[in-house]
């Protein structure tokens, strides 16, 4: 008989106006401004939506979203109730999803919204019916409570989140660490990619690096890209999308020696 993994013990604090998700641990594994729930406070969960930067702007609220791993809600939020898009989130740890709907203003199930308690790794490899090939923004942020490497890593892994994407869909993962850990990560992307279809923007202080990658996405021309920018600060820059700013941080993934 097997028995699941005890899950870490769900904490919050606040410090200067921030409230912070922590699992076990004085690392943060989210958090959210008192004042202005809706403003995306960490860095790094900026720049995981500058996946949106790949996709036309106009008809987003059509598309589905879906993110691997809850955190405090914030990705969630977003793309449900800023973008208008039929959001799913997983979690494994079902303190998490209480914490965010009692302390991280995250809504009850509904139209457009639905947080599933679950293994990310057996929801990507047996999505629910009608999930497979629909998802055009996936988001992937699971790290356990010491937040030193992604839980789910491998190219079997990577594989099935592109199954999950529409054709010109993309994904954005965060990931962390020492350099040679970043690069195993990027070339794993980048075997169930294709080495064309990734990209990376530049670490954040802290050490977040944020790879996107498409199923079959093309790259906008600088106009275009640039329209698409000032479109996301112009909607969104009030709440943390310094979207201009990213033009001038991504680059293709390009394999090196420390890939192995």
């Amino acid at each position: 008989m097997t028995h699941a993994p005890e899950l870490p013990e769900v904490t919050l604090s606040e410090h200067d106006g921030v409230r912070y998700l922590h699992l076990g641990t004085p690392w943060v594994q989210g958090a959210m401004r008192i004042a202005r729930p809706r403003a995306i406070e960490l860095e790094y969960v900026q720049r995981m939506l500058a996946a949106l930067l790949w996709l036309p702007q106009e008809d987003l609220a059509e598309g589905r979203a879906v993110q691997l791993g809850l955190g405090a809600g914030t990705l969630t939020r977003f793309t449900h109730a800023e973008l208008g898009m039929d959001t799913t989130a997983i979690e494994l740890n079902p303190q998490v999803i209480l914490a965010c709907r009692a302390r991280l203003r995250l809504p009850a199930d509904g139209p457009g919204l639905q947080v599933v308690c679950g293994d990310a790794s057996q929801w990507v490899a047996r999505p629910p019916r009608g999930y497979a090939g629909s998802v055009r923004l996936l988001h992937v942020d699971l790290y356990d409570h010491e937040a030193a490497a992604p839980v789910l890593d491998d190219e079997l892994f990577y594989a099935r989140c592109r199954a999950l994407l529409e054709p010109g869909g993309v994904m954005a993962v965060n990931l962390f660490g020492r350099q040679a850990s970043f690069a195993r990560s990027a070339a794993r992307i980048a075997a169930a990619f294709g080495a064309g279809q990734v990209w990376s923007l530049r670490a954040t202080r802290e050490g977040n690096t944020v790879v996107v990658a498409g199923r079959g996405a093309i790259p906008p021309g600088r106009a275009e890209l640039t329209a698409r920018a000032t479109t996301i600060e112009a909607r969104h820059g009030k709440l943390g999308l310094p979207a201009r700013k990213w033009l001038r941080m991504v680059r293709p993934w390009q394999a090196g020696p420390a890939q192995g």
